[in-house]
């Protein structure tokens, strides 16, 4: 079959807007620095109010540091798995050795796994606001409207996960696929 010149050309074309995605990915690079001022700045914070928090309430104090350290660091991890496979499955092959500390899913996330990855680490970002809500609740009267809202929105990001890896399960099953 002879294809004409102008549709090799609109093809090639296609193929290579591809590469309009890599300034998002390098966006996404410079929010997780900006991502880890925010954690240098939030860690002196913490460690300065535990400084001034009583003995008795230091335990609770201590944990709700540990969460937001955790919840920082979990936002860190979603955005570099985007970042690295995001690029790898729709840009370009990343080109590092082994020995330069490549991590050993890169390469073999694709899209399906990428949605499975982001809504589990939403989901845990969504579980660790809920429970320092929680561990606050002896500071003062718990906030019922807002405490709502976060078993809400953590319950929809469960089923939307659930669904996602279900939906996943069935595409995988069928033999045109």
């Amino acid at each position: 079959m002879n294809r004409s010149r102008l549709e090799k050309a609109i093809e090639r074309a296609l193929f290579a807007s591809r590469w309009l995605l890599a300034p998002f990915y390098v966006g996404l690079a410079i929010a997780l620095a900006v991502l880890l001022v925010v954690f240098a700045v939030s860690l002196w914070d913490d460690i300065w109010h535990l400084t001034q928090t009583s003995l008795g309430k230091l335990p609770e104090a201590a944990i709700l540091m540990s969460l937001s350290m955790i919840d920082l660091t979990l936002t860190g991890n979603l955005v570099i798995i985007v970042i690295l496979s995001g690029y790898e499955n729709f840009v370009s092959k990343i080109e590092v050795d082994e020995g330069e500390g490549r991590p050993n899913w890169m390469g073999r996330v694709d899209f399906s796994n990428l949605k499975i990855k982001l809504i589990a680490s939403i989901v845990a970002i969504s579980a660790i606001a809920l429970l320092r809500t929680y561990l606050e609740i002896h500071d003062h009267a718990p906030d019922t409207v807002t405490l709502t809202w976060e078993v809400g929105i953590l319950l929809t990001f469960v089923v939307s996960g659930v669904l996602l890896a279900l939906m996943d399960l069935f595409v995988s099953k069928t033999e045109s696929h």
